[in-house]
């Protein structure tokens, strides 16, 4: 299989698209300005080839901030798009599109993925797109998008979650998480007071979850939100840690990017060498393929916003372009089959 990838920093769309024949599979990210008019024109230029879309920034080798990104694979693989609705009340209503689509593309753990943007309650949809998936073994990656709106085969959607099932005909696929944070001391949190509807941590061991975070890393209230860059908070998930990010203080409480309930039990992470961490990765993805045709990404907007930072975005792109063909997006939550993280890295690299 073979990935596509153009771009027009003025968003006309003609310009992204151009060279592009014969797709397979096809991914839109647009700004909010122009993203009804993208997913008119771009299904009007290639109707009934399934596409799936989203507001946001992408890149290959350079970032699309405000303009206008497409990624398509075509030349050997087969694929299905299609939405899930409602997702804030009852996203498994719709369960049986997915079910009809796996059976359709008969793909296995081996050679499929599921590649997904969502418009909210992601760690619900993750549930319920994951309970078909863990079936076959089909692995999930994905994010959210802007604006709460996502498009499939040219039809806009706000409340649902899109997605892309591809099978690769060429070779394996297989599905990446990259962490560049560790634990920082042995600070350990019960989190209580909790707002599971709007992410808000109340109180940490009691106190108020606002006067903790400053207390340990002494920092202002207005410091706090630049702060979770280098310290998020972290959730023990088997031997596994999802990142929690900071959204904005609320009084005495904290508003974060992912549910936490009461009783949680949270930890404080810090930033990790990240120039080593990727390093790494793109070692164990060449460990694990003698060739890739392409990688498909989902960086944070808060890694995007700590790479830009620290002037490391643009050797970012160019250290993973090294792998072969790699685009992605830059996303304001990150999937992983059925793990909703923050502040991550998750791709999907094609043999």
């Amino acid at each position: 299989m073979k990935q596509f990838f153009g771009r027009s920093q003025s968003g006309d769309l003609k310009e992204a698209v151009r060279g592009l024949s014969s797709p397979q599979f096809i991914m839109l990210f647009s700004n909010s300005d122009q993203f009804e008019a993208h997913v008119k024109k771009l299904e009007e230029l290639y109707p009934k080839v399934p596409s799936i879309g989203c507001i946001g920034m992408s890149y290959d080798t350079r970032v699309v901030e405000k303009g206008v990104g497409v990624a398509a694979f075509y030349d050997g693989v087969s694929a299905a798009a299609n939405v899930l609705e409602h997702v804030s009340t009852m996203p498994v209503k719709y369960i049986s599109r997915l079910q009809k689509d796996v059976n359709r593309i008969q793909g296995s753990r081996r050679d499929t993925v599921c590649i997904d943007f969502c418009a909210g309650n992601d760690a619900c949809v993750l549930t319920t797109i994951y309970s078909v998936l863990r079936q076959s073994g089909i692995p999930l990656v994905g994010g959210t998008g802007d604006a709460g709106k996502v498009s499939a085969n040219g039809i806009i959607y706000e409340d649902a979650v899109v997605y892309g099932l591809i099978r690769n005909h060429g070779g394996k696929v297989k599905a990446y998480k990259e962490n560049i944070y560790h634990q920082m001391g042995n600070y350990r949190f019960i989190a209580s007071k909790t707002d599971k509807a709007n992410y808000i941590i109340g109180e940490l061991n009691g106190k108020s979850a606002k006067q903790v975070y400053q207390s340990i890393l002494h920092v202002t209230e207005k410091e706090i939100l630049t702060q979770t860059f280098k310290n998020p908070f972290g959730k023990i998930n088997g031997n596994d840690t999802c990142i929690i990010s900071i959204k904005e203080v609320n009084g005495s409480a904290l508003t974060c990017f992912r549910q936490v309930n009461d009783s949680d039990v949270l930890i404080l992470l810090e930033l990790g060498d990240y120039r080593s961490i990727v390093k790494n990765t793109i070692r164990q993805i060449r460990s694990d393929f003698s060739r890739v045709s392409a990688v498909f990404s989902i960086n944070c907007l808060f890694r995007y916003l700590l790479f830009n930072e620290n002037h490391y975005m643009e050797d970012y792109l160019k250290e993973m372009s090294t792998l072969g063909n790699h685009v992605g997006l830059v996303g304001y939550g990150e999937h992983y089959n059925n793990q909703f993280v923050n502040q991550s890295m998750t791709c999907v690299v094609f043999e």
